[in-house]
């Protein structure tokens, strides 16, 4: 990675809830709020936009684990600001807390943690992963 990444860099993004963004299962809306899934999609997001800047050309990222608690509600038409805030980086992992919130009330919080790897490398893996997949 390139210098200057650290803790304390910071990234933030602000949505708008709409009606896709509800938990449905088997194309029933469960609740008229943001879903967990829509929720950490966006923090991940968020936590992609720490990294960005400072990823060199042969390098890549990919979520390795997020610890997550989704704690309120967002209702359509309400905006939620994620933010990102790195707080761990080796050569390999970048880890940032991560929170969602609303003008009204905290969403979510907890942390995403990316892996840094070859993009090359992972790309010659992906392939033989699917090459084997197509075979069977």
């Amino acid at each position: 990675m390139n210098s200057g990444l650290q803790p304390g860099t910071t990234a933030e993004i602000t949505v708008k809830v709409t009606s896709d963004m509800f938990p449905a299962f088997d194309g029933q809306v469960v609740h008229p709020v943001m879903s967990t899934v829509s929720m950490i999609y966006y923090m991940e997001m968020a936590g992609r936009h720490v990294i960005l800047p400072y990823l060199e050309d042969h390098e890549e990222g990919c979520g390795l684990a997020v610890d997550i608690k989704h704690v309120g509600p967002a209702v359509e038409g309400q905006e939620v600001t994620f933010r990102a805030v790195c707080v761990e980086v080796t050569e390999k992992r970048v880890v940032c807390e991560v929170t969602a919130d609303t003008t009204r009330n905290r969403v979510g919080v907890g942390t995403f943690t990316q892996a840094i790897f070859n993009k090359h490398d992972m790309s010659r893996r992906f392939q033989a992963i699917q090459e084997e997949a197509d075979t069977k």
